[in-house]
């Protein structure tokens, strides 16, 4: 299984997020929460409160890691009497609906102001890392590569790729995503290469000359002739150099099929060419991936996009559930603390 579990996570390095200056700087937060902090201000009102975040939805918990980066920022620069408390689930957690996965213990002018932030980082990103969950456990066995980045903004491409590995991706495409989750990026070759040399065999020799050889040599094998003949013809070239084919026939081709995976892959082994994977891309989703495997097509792994990319996040809420040590809540919620024993308590200073 693909999946993420805590051996998996252990045995990661912990990532490190870069808190965003204009993040810190309260520019990304809803603006009643500056307001609210200069109000509060001016009565001389700053009461110890106590914030619990939870997920409107089951889901597996992305955001966690880098909402803890801002935070030892955030309460480092603030009021430490008394010394503000953090407790919380991790990335890759599975969560369920209303469960409490962040606690927050200090005084409200140290962190009011980023409850904007923190709940947005974890509802972006869980939605990310379960989506990618979905389309994993949809895979499994077959392994799943996340090539989502082209689907959003830059500034959050990294965040994208990291979530994706934390639902349970093998790799991920870009070098700042696959570094927040301990990886080398994973990727194979742009069409706009093989345009550009005019021949599949001559770009993928050509990458095969200049490209470090411990990244594994992947031809894209779509862009001028049959996918079989391309596959057969960059195996002949490169040989036992050669770690995989990826098929991504556009739709205006008719895409790739269960059947155009099998000849490529009974072809390649007739030419003597068994070692050589086959990765799949190309608008895939967990129905696509269902059709390839309930046709026996031979797909070794698949790459998918916008079925991780576009997501919709998964809505978080923070409450405050005590004031100075009194119980307090809106209407519809219970007052005081909720119990959940598997947080752990942060360790914010070390």
């Amino acid at each position: 299984m693909t999946t993420d579990t805590p051996e998996r996570r252990a045995a990661a390095p912990v990532p490190h997020f870069e808190p965003a200056a204009d993040v810190l700087a309260g520019e990304t937060a809803d603006v009643y929460f500056e307001r609210a902090r200069t109000i509060l201000a001016a009565e001389g009102l700053d009461p110890v409160v106590t914030m619990e975040i939870f997920p409107r939805a089951d889901a597996i918990l992305c955001g966690a890691e880098e909402s803890l980066a801002y935070l030892r920022q955030i309460l480092a620069e603030g009021p430490q009497d008394p010394d503000p408390l953090v407790e919380s689930l991790h990335d890759g957690d599975e969560v369920t609906r209303k469960e409490v996965v962040m606690r927050i213990t200090a005084r409200y002018s140290a962190f009011g102001l980023y409850e904007t932030a923190l709940l947005g980082i974890l509802a972006q990103s869980t939605g990310w890392a379960t989506a990618a969950r979905r389309i994993v456990e949809a895979a499994d066995p077959i392994p799943v590569i996340g090539f989502g980045a082209r689907h959003v903004h830059p500034s959050v491409a990294d965040q994208m790729d990291y979530a994706s590995v934390v639902g349970g991706c093998i790799g991920a495409s870009t070098p700042a995503g696959a570094r927040l989750a301990g990886l080398a990026p994973t990727g194979t070759m742009p069409h706009a290469l093989i345009l550009i040399f005019g021949d599949t065999v001559r770009a993928v020799e050509a990458f095969d000359r200049h490209i470090d050889p411990t990244v594994p040599r992947v031809a894209l094998v779509d862009t001028f002739r049959d996918e079989a003949e391309e596959s057969v013809r960059v195996a002949d070239a490169l040989g036992d150099r050669l770690w995989g084919v990826r098929l991504d026939t556009p739709a205006e081709r008719g895409r790739v099929t269960a059947d155009l995976v099998k000849e490529v892959r009974a072809r390649l082994d007739l030419a003597g060419h068994p070692h050589v994977r086959i990765v799949v891309s190309g608008g895939l989703d967990t129905e696509r991936i269902a059709y390839f495997k309930e046709a026996g097509a031979p797909v070794d792994s698949f790459a998918v996009g916008s079925a991780i990319s576009d997501a919709s996040p998964i809505d978080f809420t923070g409450d405050l559930k005590e004031i100075d040590g009194r119980a307090v809540a809106k209407r519809g919620r219970i007052p005081g603390l909720t119990t959940n024993a598997r947080l752990q308590r942060i360790e914010l200073y070390g």
